[in-house]
């Protein structure tokens, strides 16, 4: 299935119908020369707007961390692939939760698409999950410290949200040991 046929198949599905009779499109961005694929969370109010990911303060400190810029990020050379493709709204303490069905029935359609990724960065606890499976540690931290541990194929990240400010001053390890790793590993990639 190509990218316009999936794109379709999702505003068609019931689930989404909401979004699609407010005129939202499902927002992800596929390249299929990619070679760096970023599976974050789901967009927020802000990108929903504007229809572009990471289009705002986390894809500020987003690019900051690859060690690019925001036109290399939405360039050929990355995919963005949410876990939900739509703003799923706003919770008791932040946005919710991605819907699972998204990635669980469309992900793997669009992964198709993408023949050439070199490395997954896979962005907060939800795609870790998803894609780690039991290779999850215990906890974000926990998996983020030991990234290692899923190169070549995976690099785990803490989300760029600036709400994440408090986790990464627990966590001077991010600075010091991950990030210079990960923007070596996205120099070389591209």
């Amino acid at each position: 299935m190509n990218i316009s046929q999936i794109k379709e198949k999702l505003k068609k599905d019931e689930r989404n119908k909401a979004y699609s009779e407010r005129g939202i499109d499902p927002i992800f961005q596929v390249k299929e020369d990619s070679k760096i694929l970023i599976i974050g969370q789901a967009p927020g109010k802000r990108v929903e707007e504007t229809g572009i990911l990471f289009n705002d303060k986390s894809g500020e400190r987003l690019v900051d961390w690859l060690g690019i810029d925001m036109k290399t990020l939405h360039g050929g050379d990355f995919s963005i692939i949410p876990m939900d493709f739509y703003y799923p709204g706003k919770g008791k303490s932040g946005d919710k939760a991605p819907r699972r069905f998204i990635a669980k029935e469309y992900h793997p359609y669009l992964l198709e698409n993408l023949k050439n990724i070199e490395l997954t960065i896979l962005i907060g606890a939800y795609s870790q999950k998803f894609y780690l499976k039991d290779n999850f540690k215990k906890n974000l931290t926990e998996t983020v410290k030991s990234f290692e541990d899923y190169l070549p194929k995976y690099f785990p990240l803490v989300h760029p949200s600036p709400l994440n400010n408090r986790w990464m001053a627990k966590n001077p390890f991010f600075e010091k040991e991950v990030l210079p790793d990960l923007r070596n590993l996205v120099g070389e990639i591209l």
